[in-house]
């Protein structure tokens, strides 16, 4: 799956989409992870993080021997070679709208890359006062509120017309934010989810698409489809999402119609969290806003080496809740964007 400059979905090349992630066999790599904690901080417990962590992930094999490199480096390959990360601090317009940023995109223990992740700072620029707006987006995908609903219906179609048959079975997930110096509005199609940290409260701004959800299961059952248990409930017993770009051969019960919701910003708010499935189905809302929360304040390090040194906090937050996902066993492809929001909205001049 692909996205272009404009946020759209594009399954038709699906196997381009990939990579070299689908080039490359997946191996098992052992990483151990280690925090520098400062258990001063009161924002979480100290004994709730973990100070070393040692787990097993599938992750892509580099071109150069594992034999002839030292764990430190076979580290820093892996976090070069199979994290996508985009740091943004230092385009000064973007300053206007959010203080940083970073994104990290993993394969996991899946065998398939299918994430995609979009970040545009200033895409956009309103034509009364010249508010700068910027662009934030996790997909997920699988085999003006009335603006952004209708990218996705156009999104939808467009997967449908340029791919072809193999258009009928696949599709994905999204979740995008589109943020200003006054405003959030956040738009969402499936089980990807966007959660606000305000005031040190974590705010779900999105509502998972499963099939269970009642409104849902109503809306599905009178379309004349069926959920039905299987390993987890799912639309005739195939897709675990009730909502989607793409299936079109679940239609109508699966819909690309999105719910958006839309904020004021408030001098309160602190980030932003886009990241699909991978995370939130190991990690809670409140306590993802509590690691990104501590990582923000340099609370909670990681050491992978220089990489690790460089990087600034927002990136650094990602990793360490793609770690974390990791960790708990997440068997998901996981992406994560961390958007550091500004203490006092104001526009862009």
């Amino acid at each position: 799956m692909t996205v272009d400059a404009g946020g759209r979905v594009n399954n038709g090349s699906r196997k381009r989409s990939r990579h070299r992630r689908a080039r490359c066999a997946p191996q098992h790599t052992n990483i151990d992870i280690n925090y520098e904690i400062n258990k001063k901080a009161s924002v979480v417990d100290a004994d709730e993080l973990p100070t070393e962590m040692s787990m097993t992930a599938p992750f892509c094999a580099s071109s150069s021997s594992s034999s002839d490199r030292s764990p430190e480096s076979d580290v820093a390959a892996v976090l070069r070679e199979e994290l996508l990360r985009e740091s943004m601090t230092e385009c000064a317009a973007a300053r206007a709208v959010v203080s940083s940023l970073g994104c990290v995109s993993v394969i996991g223990r899946r065998r398939e890359m299918e994430d995609a992740v979009r970040v545009e700072v200033g895409f956009a620029m309103g034509a009364l006062f010249g508010d700068l707006y910027d662009f934030f987006g996790v997909y997920d995908g699988h085999g003006g509120a009335h603006v952004m609903a209708g990218s996705f219906v156009e999104m939808d179609a467009d997967v449908v017309k340029t791919g072809g048959e193999a258009a009928r079975t696949v599709g994905s997930t999204a979740v995008v934010a589109v943020i200003g110096g006054d405003v959030v509005v956040v738009a969402n199609c499936g089980d990807s989810r966007a959660v606000m940290c305000r005031g040190g409260t974590a705010i779900a701004l999105s509502e998972d698409h499963k099939p269970n959800r009642p409104d849902e299961l109503k809306r599905i059952e009178a379309a004349g489809g069926r959920v039905i248990n299987w390993n987890g409930h799912r639309i005739l017993g195939v897709l675990a999402t009730s909502r989607s770009i793409g299936d079109q051969y679940l239609k109508p019960f699966v819909t690309p119609d999105p719910e958006v919701r839309v904020m004021e910003r408030t001098s309160t708010d602190e980030f932003l969290i886009l990241a699909t499935d991978g995370l939130w189905d190991v990690i809670s809302n409140e306590y993802a806003c509590q690691v990104v929360k501590r990582c923000l304040k340099g609370r909670i390090r990681r050491r992978h080496g220089q990489d690790a040194a460089e990087e600034d906090e927002a990136t650094r937050a990602a990793a360490i809740l793609v770690e974390l996902a990791m960790a708990r066993g997440s068997r998901d492809n996981i992406s994560v964007i961390v958007v550091e929001l500004n203490k006092q909205p104001r526009r862009f001049s």
